[in-house]
This record gives structure tokens, sequence and C-alpha cells, in this order.
């Protein structure tokens, strides 16, 4: 199954990296565009964005998803509560401050702009936790269209944060979207330990069309 998009090459001919093609511009439209076919920007520098449908793709499938009994008991305790798409760019600005293995970051000033502007438009959210004092101690962010939600980042800022974020981030896409996945991009050993798998290009495509249909 092939991406149908009229501004980005077929995705079979990304790279075994994932890497597709490259532009100049980053705007709502080539955001929403991607991500309607699998896609997803990964700014270089300040002049190149680079874009990339990797072969194989993270995600959660909300009725396998493994919260460890601890967890909720953690909750509590840290007094977290949640709000949404309240502090947008604060949690974007934050993302961008998360210590990378290579010491840089691909939330860049031209990606905070456009996913800002995107957020405008209604296509992308935040999921903000709030300790007890209703200070900002973590979040994610993430692109929504209908049913379908990509989660882009996250951040702590005291422990548990972040996994609070995504976890009633879930409950709120499931209740109030209708949503029964997530697409988490990359896999790492956090999101293997709630339940995350890994999907091939294909699948993740077939998945997709059907949500976006629905």
């Amino acid at each position: 199954m092939q991406n149908t998009s009229n501004i980005f090459p077929p995705v079979n001919q990304a790279d075994s990296d994932g890497f597709l093609c490259y532009s100049r511009e980053l705007n709502p439209d080539l955001i929403l565009e991607a991500y309607r076919n699998a896609i997803f920007p990964w700014p270089y520098d300040n002049k190149h964005v680079l874009w990339f449908s990797p072969p194989y793709r993270c995600i959660f499938e909300f009725e396998h998803l493994h919260i460890p009994k601890s967890t909720p008991r953690e909750f509590r305790r840290a007094g977290f509560t949640l709000s949404v798409n309240q502090h947008f760019e604060k949690v974007i600005r934050h993302c961008a401050t998360v210590p990378r293995q290579d010491g840089g970051t691909w939330i860049i000033p031209k990606l905070i702009k456009a996913y800002t502007e995107t957020f405008h438009r209604g296509y992308a959210m935040s999921f903000e936790t709030l300790d007890a004092d209703g200070n900002l101690v973590g979040g994610m962010y993430g692109i929504r269209i209908g049913r379908f939600f990509a989660g882009e980042s996250m951040f702590r800022l005291c422990d548990g944060a972040s996994k609070f974020a995504l976890l009633k981030g879930i409950e709120y896409l499931a209740a109030n979207h209708g949503s029964t996945w997530l697409d988490a991009q990359v896999v790492n050993p956090f999101l293997t330990q709630l339940g995350a798998q890994e999907i091939t290009r294909a699948q993740y495509l077939r998945k997709l069309r059907g949500t976006l249909a629905d």
C-alpha cells in the first residue's frame, strides 16, 4: 500500500533509515499532508527539513496498553492533574530542551512556529501534567486529525510526569475523539514497557487509511 500524496514521493522510495526527501519549507499544510501519508518531519538545520517514513513504526493499541499496578498510586501520591491544550507552546518549548544523545534537538524555532500554527488551526494538541500547585511539570504534544493522533515528543520535570501525560492523554483521546491507537513513531524501552509495539510501514498505512476514512 502506498501513500496518495501530490506533494511527497511514494513512501516506498524512502531509504533503509526511512529518509524520503527534504524541503526548505515547514508549514501546517506540509505537516498535515505528511501525517496523512505516513510521513513526519525532522528538521536537520535552520534551512533544511528532512521527511521520513520509516520501514517500522511504533504504535500503541489502546486495548493492549500495559499499566503497572503501582502507576495509579504513583500518580495519586504526586497529586498530578491533567489539562489539555492550555499550555501548548510551553510544552513544545520544554520538549526542545530534553537532552538528546547527540546533544542537539530537532525542535528548532522553525518547527515550534509551524506546529504552533498547526495548533491554532485545530490540528495539534498538548496534554499537560500539572502538580498539586498547578505548575506545569510534564507534557506531550502531537498532531490530531480526526481519530488519528501522532505523539511528537514528551518532557518531564519530575518523576512520572511524562508517563501521566501519555496515559491520561490516551484516556482523553479514546473518550473524546474515539481513538483506538496512537502513533509513537520511534520505539524505545519506556514505550515498550507500557505496551507499545512496532509494525511495518505497510501495516501502518492500512491502519492510518482506515482511521482517516472513518
